[in-house]
C-alpha cells in the first residue's frame, strides 16, 4: 500500500506524523530531564548533609593548646553528637562540654574517671581507685608536678583532664563537668592533613 503524504512548496514531502525541530529546542527539551534530577539530587545531598552536621557529627575547630599533642591548636575536628545516645562515656574518650563557669563556651578535655571513681593525682602522677594509670597520651614534657587531693567523682559527673598537664584549665580548676554538659565526642580529625585520621 502506498504511503499516504501531504505536499508543501518545493515539492518537498512530510509524513503527516512528522515534527519539524530547531536544534535549539530540541536541546532544551533534553536538557529539562537532566536538570530536574540533578536539582533533585542537590537537595537530597544538602538535606542528608544538614540532618548528619545537626544530629551526628558536627565540625569543630580546635582553640588552644591544653590537648596537645593529641589535638593541636586550630586543628580541624568532628564530633559525634549522637554515640552518647548509643553507649555510654568511657575513660580515655576526648569529650567536648560546656564550660561549667559559662556554658556558653566549648571545651574539649580527655575523661579520667566516671561516677563513683576516686581520683587522686599525686606530684603528676594520676591514681584511679588506688591504681596509678599509665597515660601514653602525655608526654614526659607535657607532664607537670601538680598534686591533687583524693576525691570520690559525684553521680552523673566526669573528671577530666587535659593532656598537657602543665597547660590546662581542667577537672583540677573547675571539679567534675556533670553529663548534661558533655554534648560530644571527638572522633576525626581532617586538617591540616598530616593529622587526617581517629582522634585518639
Amino acid at each position: 500500500m502506498p504511503e499516504i503524504t501531504s505536499k508543501e512548496p518545493g515539492n518537498r514531502q512530510v509524513p503527516p506524523t512528522q515534527r519539524l525541530e530547531t536544534p535549539d529546542s530540541s536541546a532544551a527539551v533534553r536538557l529539562r530531564p537532566a536538570l530536574g534530577v540533578w536539582l533533585r539530587d542537590l537537595i537530597v545531598s544538602l538535606a542528608i548533609s544538614a540532618f548528619i552536621i545537626v544530629f551526628i557529627y558536627q565540625p569543630v575547630k580546635v582553640e588552644g593548646t591544653s590537648m596537645m599533642p593529641s589535638l593541636e591548636d586550630q586543628e580541624r575536628i568532628f564530633v559525634n553528637k549522637f554515640v552518647y545516645r548509643l553507649e555510654p562515656i568511657s575513660r580515655g574518650d576526648i569529650v567536648v562540654f560546656r564550660y561549667p563557669r559559662d556554658p556558653s563556651k566549648s571545651y574539649i578535655k580527655r575523661v579520667i574517671g566516671a561516677a563513683g571513681d576516686r581520683i587522686r593525682i599525686d606530684s603528676g602522677q594520676v591514681y584511679v581507685n588506688s591504681e596509678a594509670i599509665e597515660e601514653d597520651y602525655v608526654p614526659p614534657v607535657y607532664a607537670d608536678a601538680r598534686s591533687y587531693p583524693e576525691m570520690v567523682v559525684p553521680p552523673e559527673c566526669y573528671f577530666v583532664l587535659g593532656d598537657h598537664r602543665s597547660m590546662s584549665n581542667d577537672s583540677r580548676d573547675f571539679g567534675p563537668v556533670n553529663q548534661s554538659y558533655i554534648y560530644g565526642k571527638a572522633v576525626f580529625g581532617y586538617w591540616p592533613m598530616d593529622k587526617l585520621g581517629r582522634v585518639r
